[in-house]
C-alpha cells in the first residue's frame, strides 16, 4: 500500500509500505476512504513531537470501511463504515474509567504518533470496539472527518475547559481549524461576544461567517489594546489559545479578566512564560488538555441533526495519492486560503 511517511523534521514522502495486519484480537484493519491533515501533523514535521519516530505513517483522522475485524471485536464487522477517533481507548484502564481516554495506558494519542496512522490506504486500529464509531446511513462522510479530532478538540479543550457560559465574553486566539471549531461549538452556550484574533484576514472573514461578533487582526493592530477597548478595560471571561506558540499564550494572559479562564488548546513545542507576577492575584484558572473524545457521540448527533455543520471547514479536496500537494496547500494557508483539506482514497 501507499502511505505518507515521516523521515525526520522537514522530511516526508509518499511511499510504498506493508499493509497493516491484525496484531491483537481487539484490532481492526480499516481501508481509508477519507482523511485529512491536522495542524499537529505540521508540528510533527517541525520536530516538535519527539515521540514520532523516523518511518512513522502520519495522520490520526479519517473515515473508512472495515476490511478485517479481530476475533474479539463485537461492535463492528467487515464492510461497516466507521469514523476513526484520533484517540485510542481500551475502555478498561484507570484513565479510561475516569473518561480520560487521552491517557489510556494502552492507547491515547498513538495514531500517527507511536503507531502508524491514517494518511495511508489502510490503517490498523487497536481496541476497535472503543475507538471507532459507526457512520449512520446517509451521513456526509467528509463532514464526519472533522469529528475525528478538531471538533472534539475545540469543544473539549477550549469550550468545556474554558467553562463558557451564557453571557460570557470570550476570545479565541487563532482562527485556524481548531479555533474555528471552538467558535462553532462555543455557540452552544450563548456567549454574549466571541472575539476572534488572527493575523490572516481570510480566516477572520470565515470566522465572521461562522458567528464571531468581533474580529481583531493582530498583525495590523495591538490585540491587547483592542480587547481593552471592547471590554472597557476589563478583559475577557474566557481566552482560548488555539495556536501553540509562546506569543499567543502570553496574549491570553494579557487579556484575561479577573476570575477568567484561560483554556490552552494549542500544541506547544517550546516553553512559554507564565506571568505570575501579574496573575497571582487575579483568581484566574488555566487549563491544559489533550482531547479525550468523550463528546464525539454527542457531536455526531448535532451533525446528524444539522445543528452543527462541520463541512463548512473544508476548503480543498485531493485524491489520497495527491497528499504531497495537499500538504503544500495546507502548510501555506495564508496563500492558499485553506482550512481543512480532504483526501479521498477512491
Amino acid at each position: 500500500m501507499k502511505a505518507l511517511v515521516y523521515h525526520g523534521p522537514g522530511q516526508k514522502s509518499w511511499e510504498e509500505k506493508s499493509k497493516p495486519v491484525l496484531q491483537h484480537p481487539t484490532d481492526a484493519i480499516v481501508k481509508i476512504y477519507k482523511t485529512t491533515i491536522c495542524g499537529t501533523d505540521l508540528h510533527i514535521l517541525k520536530g516538535d513531537v519527539a515521540t514520532v519516530a523516523n518511518g512513522r505513517t502520519l495522520g490520526h483522522e479519517g473515515v473508512g470501511i472495515i476490511e478485517e475485524a479481530g476475533s474479539s471485536v463485537s461492535n463492528f464487522k467487515k464492510g461497516d463504515h466507521v469514523l476513526i477517533s484520533c484517540i485510542t481507548s481500551c475502555g478498561k484502564c484507570v484513565y479510561c474509567r475516569k473518561g480520560m481516554y487521552s491517557h489510556c495506558e494502552d492507547g491515547g494519542w498513538i495514531l500517527g504518533n507511536t503507531i502508524d496512522g491514517t494518511q495511508a490506504e489502510y490503517v490498523r486500529i487497536p481496541h476497535a470496539d472503543t475507538s471507532l464509531y459507526l457512520v449512520p446511513p446517509g451521513m456526509d462522510e467528509e463532514a464526519l472527518v472533522m469529528l475525528s479530532d478538531i471538533l472534539p478538540t475545540g469543544f473539549e479543550c477550549g469550550v468545556l475547559n474554558g467553562q463558557v457560559q451564557p453571557g460570557d465574553t470570550i476570545a479565541i486566539v487563532g482562527a485556524g481549524p481548531v479555533g474555528l471549531a471552538a467558535l462553532l461549538t462555543a455557540q452552544f452556550y450563548s456567549p454574549a461576544s466571541i472575539i476572534m484574533i488572527d493575523p490572516d484576514e481570510n480566516r477572520l472573514a470565515v470566522a465572521k461567517k461562522f458567528g464571531a461578533t468581533h474580529l481583531i487582526n493582530n498583525a495590523s493592530s495591538n490585540a491587547t489594546d483592542s480587547i481593552n477597548k471592547l471590554t472597557n478595560g476589563v478583559g475577557v471571561d474566557v481566552a482560548i489559545e488555539a495556536v501553540g506558540i509562546p506569543a499567543t499564550f502570553g496574549l491570553c494572559q494579557e487579556i484575561i479578566a479577573p476570575g477568567g479562564r484561560i483554556a490552552n488548546v494549542g500544541v506547544h513545542g517550546k516553553s512559554a512564560e507564565l506571568h505570575l507576577e501579574t496573575l497571582w492575584s487575579k483568581n484566574i484558572t488555566i487549563t491544559t488538555r489533550l482531547v479525550d473524545t468523550v463528546t464525539t457521540s454527542m457531536l455526531l448527533k448535532t451533525v446528524q441533526s444539522a445543528k452543527l455543520k462541520p463541512e463548512q471547514l473544508i476548503t480543498h479536496r485531493f485524491k489520497l495519492s495527491e497528499i504531497m500537494a495537499a500538504y503544500d496547500t495546507f502548510s501555506h494557508a495564508a496563500e492558499s486560503k485553506s482550512l481543512k483539506v480532504i483526501m479521498s482514497n477512491e
